[in-house]
């Protein structure tokens, strides 16, 4: 794993909200994992939200990499059915992605594009991510700040 991804190993634990057109505002617990590989440069990603009472809402997995100085890239699975392929930038502790592709199964609700910002202070992690889906532009979706635990 190249070193300039070393400051997001680790679990990060805190809460978020989203928002979104077709659906009401809500507010999440999320934990996030991000695990090295050693001998491989790239690291692991996995993901899971719940309600503030605890209900399952949402995960996801996938690998990140940073085959540049300057560069990152995200590969993301979802068990809703949704694949993402993201490209963008890496500038000391902050990532700013883009989908290049986004994949459906069959029962998939649609989904055409994300962007994805994040960013690490410390052991603080914020992140923004932004969605184009059901027949919506790109716009806010979630956004939330993590603590490394």
């Amino acid at each position: 794993m190249p070193d300039r991804l070393a400051f997001l190993l680790g679990t990060w634990r805190g809460t978020g909200r989203g928002d979104y057109p077709t659906i009401e505002p809500f507010e999440y617990r999320e934990e996030v994992v991000f695990g090295s590989v050693p001998t491989k440069p790239f690291v692991t990603y996995l993901q899971r939200t719940t309600d503030p009472d605890g209900a399952p809402l949402h995960a996801e997995s996938g690998y990140l990499r940073s085959p540049t100085e300057t560069t990152a890239e995200l590969v993301v699975a979802q068990p809703t059915g949704v694949a993402e392929v993201h490209a963008g930038t890496l500038a000391g502790t902050t990532l700013v992605l883009a989908s290049t592709g986004v994949l459906l199964t069959p029962t998939a609700k649609e989904v055409a594009a994300v962007g994805r910002r994040l960013e690490v202070t410390g052991d603080v992690l914020r992140y923004e991510l932004d969605m184009a889906a059901v027949g919506q532009d790109l716009q806010f979706h979630l956004e939330a700040e993590l603590t490394r635990v």
